[in-house]
């Protein structure tokens, strides 16, 4: 029951095939989610307007008025400044150069606040997530690519042209002779995401003809983790090379940032905290030490972790 005096804030989460959206009390907690179509077409023009449209809409429904929202956070997949201008736009979404709040601000009379959707999800998982209690966290996702979102003294590191976080392009392997997405070759992406770890699998798995379950059938990241818990060598072999990738590039990340906690979601740390175990022992390896006492935590938040940090924007 909407009482007088509440304070809400929205939360929008922009993917390619949907936009997540949240209506948020000004604690945290949400008090509905629901989805739109992203609508990708002639340059994805519709989809600024079709998020302002389901948020107007949803107030109508609750009779929330504008002076009870504090504002509305965004999170979109690329680069995004200081000012919420997409610097490089978004080619999943078919966005060239656009500034979020401008074009927001012509359909909703709502203070609008947006960042990158990795960062945003970094910060959802320190608000409501993995990361809660902490202010200087790195969020790592693993999943077709490698994500990361930088929170230090609980804000964001955007930096100059919104590209902080981008932990998935650090450059660890001199020999690798296949591209990454970005164009260059030996990425930390290439070895640790879900597609990475396929690729570092069916290297080992090539290499010669020791058993292992995974030559069964079709080899995901998945497969190669419930390998592992199975006690299949071939597969632990596979994850100590993942770990030692992984933990080399978040050393790396600490000797810049310092973090207190890095937060590990994505579709790959659906394995659990037996991830967790091969990643700290490599990180422990390579760390400069006074950075050494970092924790290791699965994130908490799954798909909403978007959700929560887009309207942590403006409510924290």
């Amino acid at each position: 029951m909407k009482e007088e005096n509440d304070v809400y804030a929205f939360g929008v989460d922009i993917g390619g095939t949907t936009v997540k959206l949240g209506l948020f009390d000004e604690s945290g907690s949400v008090l509905e989610k629901w989805e739109i179509p992203t609508r990708k077409e002639n340059g994805g023009e519709n989809i600024l307007p079709d998020v302002a449209k389901s948020i107007l809409a949803k107030m109508d429904q609750k009779g929330i008025t504008t002076r009870e929202v504090r504002g509305i956070g965004v999170g979109a997949p690329g680069a995004v400044d200081e000012e919420g201008t997409m610097v490089g736009g978004a080619v999943n979404l078919g966005w060239s150069v656009l500034n979020i709040p401008k074009i927001m601000s012509q359909y909703v009379d709502i203070p609008v606040k947006a960042n990158n959707d990795a960062n945003v999800a970094a910060l959802g998982e320190m608000w409501q997530g993995g990361g809660k209690g902490y202010s200087n966290m790195v969020a790592v996702t693993l999943g077709t690519g490698v994500g990361g979102g930088i929170i230090v003294g609980g804000k964001i590191l955007t930096g100059a042209t919104g590209a902080g976080g981008e932990i998935g392009h650090i450059h660890l392997e001199d020999e690798e002779t296949e591209c990454c997405g970005c164009k260059k070759k030996g990425c930390l992406e290439q070895y640790a995401s879900a597609t990475g770890i396929v690729r570092l699998a069916k290297r080992r798995l090539a290499k010669d003809d020791a058993y292992s379950i995974l030559r069964d059938g079709e080899v995901t990241a998945k497969t190669v983790f419930d390998a592992v818990k199975a006690g299949d060598k071939v597969a632990v072999e596979i994850a100590e090379q993942f770990g030692e990738y992984l933990g080399k590039g978040l050393a790396a990340v600490a000797a810049v940032v310092n973090p207190e906690v890095f937060v590990i979601g994505g579709g790959v740390s659906k394995a659990g905290t037996i991830l967790l175990s091969f990643v700290e022992p490599a990180f422990q390896k390579y760390v400069f030490y006074p950075c050494a006492n970092a924790q290791f935590k699965l994130a908490t938040l799954g798909n909403d972790a978007g959700i929560y940090g887009a309207a942590a924007l403006v409510l924290k």
